[in-house]
């Protein structure tokens, strides 16, 4: 009898998350923090299992505002604690669902012509990889660094036009569902390949580039067949709920969710995991950057959104060591950004934007000791959020693209290459 419950069990859950989910009538409010209590409760949300809440941009501090997706069953509770704690909130986007619609749109053609005026799957990107392995052959060096919960390969390239340069590792997609990192990295990928721009040429081929565009395949997959709104892995260590925030478990400052960096609770969209590099996507991750610490300069980890440039740390207010250089390269990099399109990006320590246990960059900074470690969160501020606009990826992609010129100037200038 027990053998038959849990096979029901485990049945209902595989065929439930089958079906594709929908956003009708979800809603995005922007809530700004005015107290401690406030602050409290909105942290206490967010670690909370099973909430109905999900947090596009996490509480931090007293005066920055947070952004929460609200099911429509919980629009009632979620006026209720509104009202009953006096925040002031605004609305940001009306329903979810025609942003998700717009991302995907159902009659789009799919072929082999691989392009950035759309998100591309799994399955699309992986072919992309195969063929360029093999038209590039002479400059670019398949990797893996290992394979998924699910088995699937984590790819990447290792671009080098000769030897003996000092190399970037760029790390993308750890957050499913942020789908503009994904395409601006393929984006990169190829004008590194394709581009006569000297300038893109020169750090083309005076830089090797390590580059691993979804660095979460299951979760990726995942969000494109069933969930948009999927951030974390694929993993299972809970009978109810799956996965856990990839970027809050990399052993270093990893913690068990006793603070406001992180959760414990496997049902949390930053659950921590059960115990540092649990994911086999984080611990692979970094057993490949170890082994490429004398040849790896520099760090750069790519989300979405709020454009921002950051640098470490995320969990402590404490400055790093070289935290004025990393300021000023930081600020020659958006004010190069901005140079295209006058998008704005602000720059400061990943701490100023809120409180991050186990991250990527922290890991990568203190951890593997690569002193030129960056965080960016592209566009936009809010309107859109994670759902940006298929048209905006090559906007996105150029002007990230011209921030990495200015970023690797200022720091051979500062004597770092």
């Amino acid at each position: 009898m027990r053998n038959l419950i849990v096979f029901s069990v485990v049945m209902f859950l595989a065929f439930s998350n089958a079906e594709k989910l929908r956003f009708d009538n979800y809603k995005v409010y922007k809530v700004q923090v005015d107290n401690e209590e406030q602050l409290k409760v909105m942290h206490q949300i967010e670690r909370a299992a099973f909430s109905s809440y999900d947090f596009w941009r996490s509480p931090s501090y007293v005066g920055n505002p947070v952004e929460v997706m609200v099911a429509p069953h919980k629009l009632s509770e979620f006026e209720d604690i509104m009202s009953f704690l006096k925040f002031s909130y605004s609305l940001k986007i009306a329903n979810v669902q025609e942003l998700v619609d717009k991302q995907k749109p159902a009659n789009q053609p799919v072929n082999d012509d691989f392009n950035w005026e759309r998100y591309q799957t799994m399955d699309e990107i992986n072919a992309w990889l195969d063929r360029i392995e093999e038209e590039y052959s002479d400059v670019l060096t398949p990797l893996s660094y290992g394979y998924s919960y699910e088995l699937e390969a984590i790819r990447g390239v290792l671009i080098s036009y000769q030897a003996g340069n000092p190399a970037i590792f760029i790390e993308s997609n750890i957050h499913a569902r942020e789908w503009i990192s994904g395409a601006t990295t393929t984006w990169i990928i190829n004008e590194l390949l394709t581009s006569t721009d000297p300038e893109i040429r020169h750090i083309a081929e005076n830089y090797d580039w390590y580059i691993f565009p979804i660095t979460n395949p299951d979760g990726y997959r995942y969000s494109h067949d069933v969930d948009r709104m999927w951030r974390s892995t694929r993993s299972r260590s809970d009978w109810i709920c799956r996965g856990a925030d990839p970027n809050r478990n990399f052993d270093y400052a990893w913690q068990d969710g006793t603070g406001p960096g992180a959760s414990d609770d496997p049902c949390s969209q930053i659950f921590a995991g059960p115990y540092p590099f649990s994911e086999l996507e984080t611990g692979q991750l970094a057993n490949f950057v170890n082994q490429h610490l004398d040849h790896i300069k520099v760090y750069l980890t790519l989300h979405s959104f709020t454009q921002l440039i950051l640098y470490p740390y995320s969990w402590t207010p404490a400055p790093a060591a070289n935290t004025d250089d990393l300021s000023q390269i930081g600020h020659a990099a958006a004010d190069r950004l901005r140079e295209s399109f006058g998008t704005e990006y602000t720059v400061h320590s990943m701490h100023s934007l809120y409180i991050a246990t186990g991250t990527s960059g922290d890991w990568a900074y203190a951890g593997a000791g690569i002193d030129l470690t960056f965080a960016y969160e592209f566009r936009d501020n809010g309107t859109y959020g994670f759902l940006l606009p298929p048209d905006q990826i090559i906007p996105n992609s150029i002007e990230v693209m011209q921030s990495f010129i200015a970023l690797l100037e200022e720091s051979e200038r500062l004597g770092y290459f």
